[in-house]
């Protein structure tokens, strides 16, 4: 009985690494290093598909103390520290530069060089499949944050780390066994 509840417990809860799509979120806040003090907040999501080798990457941001200048994920560094930009620079592509408030949508093709900072690609093997897998390395060791800068803080103003979100689906799925295993333990 214990190998299956072990069994089943690894099913639902390990890693999603092997899985098609894979997102993550991030809150944004006053967690550069050093800190910023700002009261700016936001929200990001970045959605990978490591089947089709995309990233979708969506920001809300508000509460800036200057227009943003660049907004972009850097990695791969552990919580609280910095590390180099991963993705396009100086900012994402079409992101609305020069404002305190706004949000952005963009879904990136991981296999065009345009997607990624050039430095990253020569540090993950000069190629852009080597950048993306130590991307997805990095987010899925939690070494990956999402920063805005602003011309009052051209080191960052806000920034969030990126951590994976659960799949609604697991967690149904696990109340079902959960269910299964205290009737049955019941009965």
């Amino acid at each position: 009985m214990k190998t299956t509840i072990l069994a089943l417990a690894t099913v639902l809860f390990g890693t999603s690494a092997f899985a098609g799509v894979i997102t993550y979120t991030a809150v944004l806040g006053n967690f550069e290093n050093p800190p910023t003090g700002s009261p700016g907040t936001g929200f990001a999501t970045v959605t990978i598909d490591n089947v089709l080798n995309t990233m979708l990457v969506d920001v809300t941001f508000s509460g800036l103390t200057s227009g943003n200048t660049n907004a972009h994920i850097h990695c791969c560094v552990a919580q609280g520290g910095n590390a180099g930009v991963a993705t396009v620079t100086p900012t994402f592509t079409g992101f609305p530069t020069g404002a305190t408030s706004g949000t952005y949508n963009h879904l990136f093709d991981l296999t065009l060089a345009t997607s990624w900072n050039p430095a990253f690609i020569t540090l993950s093997g000069g190629t852009t499949a080597g950048a993306e897998a130590a991307l997805l390395t990095g987010l899925a060791n939690k070494q990956t944050y999402l920063n805005i800068h602003t011309t009052n803080f051209g080191g960052g103003e806000i920034r969030g780390f990126l951590v994976e979100a659960p799949e609604p689906g697991t967690f149904l799925l696990a109340g079902a066994v959960l269910a299964g295993f205290l009737i049955r333990r019941r009965k």
